[in-house]
């Protein structure tokens, strides 16, 4: 009776667990955040704000915050390699 009871409870916490990491996955998914990287590229190529905004699906504030200065990498580097 014992070992039934544990198995069941192991198996709740398990799908408990599995729940909480799907419920966390799909709370990501649904953010406003776009890629920067396709912005930029997409700007490159000439298209418009609302252009890009449009094809992403996002407002063109979210789109217009991509332009500023690049946030990823060595900001103090200037883009130029570390000595190695």
């Amino acid at each position: 009776m014992l070992g039934a009871r544990r198995k069941i409870g192991i198996t709740l916490i398990l799908g408990a667990m599995v729940m909480g990491g799907w419920m966390g996955g799909c709370s990501s998914l649904s953010s406003n955040h776009i890629d920067c990287n396709v912005v930029r590229l997409q700007s490159q190529a000439g298209r418009s704000d609302s252009e890009i905004a449009s094809a992403l699906g996002a407002s063109v504030a979210d789109v217009a915050s991509c332009h500023g200065p690049e946030k990823s990498g060595n900001a103090s580097s200037g883009g130029a390699p570390g000595p190695y």
